[in-house]
């Protein structure tokens, strides 16, 4: 075979491989369309089903959310798991920087809070409100969440964006049951945010007068 041949004959095997491979793209695209389908509307069957047809569990729809965060928001464990054991990202955030850990906080979904704490989710990231799974635990009065989180270390009274504290804002947004775990917890009742004011203060402020009134029985002020 001459230099030419050889040369034309490589030429011709390339071509036919980078056909083949823009021809799978496609396909790929659309299996990878059908898993956020599936996974939006809490199929785990038909998860599985895209997963074993080659769909990137990390697959992203125009919002950025993930499969994985679509579960955790829902309070679906086991589409949250099924994700994991099919190597999703347990962090990746949207592009509000919400991570899977955040939404299953939000929503108060305990049980998959902790699947993705034992698959070693990050506590301390924060989405671009500056607010971490425990502060959307806190604010939202997810207590058994909230406990889970305290329960993996993170700190009760770590300060957050202007210098808000756990105990802060479940007193500010009236959760009682939250305030009296935090304060069980250890949370330091006469810490200050940047305006100087303590958790009582906000509480007051919030007209929360059952959560001023546990507050003051804990020492606090204003």
């Amino acid at each position: 075979m001459t230099t030419s041949t050889k040369s034309l004959a490589a030429f011709l095997i390339l071509a036919a491989a980078q056909q083949a491979a823009a021809q799978r793209q496609p396909e790929r695209l659309n299996v990878n369309a059908q898993l956020l389908v599936a996974a939006r509307q809490g199929d785990d069957r038909a998860v599985r089903t895209f997963l074993d047809q080659g769909a990137d569990p990390n697959s992203r729809d125009r919002l950025g959310n993930t499969p994985l965060g679509m579960a955790a928001r829902a309070g679906n464990l086991a589409m949250a798991r099924t994700l994991l054991e099919r190597g999703a990202s347990v962090d990746r955030p949207n592009l509000s920087g919400v991570t899977p850990l955040m939404g299953a906080a939000h929503g108060g979904h305990t049980e998959v809070v902790r699947l993705l704490l034992r698959a070693a989710a990050d506590t301390g990231l924060a989405d671009r409100t500056h607010k971490t799974a425990a502060v959307y635990a806190a604010g939202e009065g997810r207590t058994e969440a909230l406990a889970a989180l305290l329960d993996a270390g993170v700190d009760v009274n770590r300060r957050h964006a202007n210098d808000l504290t756990l105990l802060m804002w479940a007193a500010g947004q009236g959760h009682l049951d939250a305030v009296r775990l935090l304060l069980a917890r250890g949370a330091d009742v006469q810490a200050r945010d940047d305006r100087g004011k303590t958790a009582l203060a906000i509480a007051v402020e919030a007209g929360r007068a059952a959560e001023a009134e546990v507050l003051r029985a804990a020492g606090a002020t204003e």
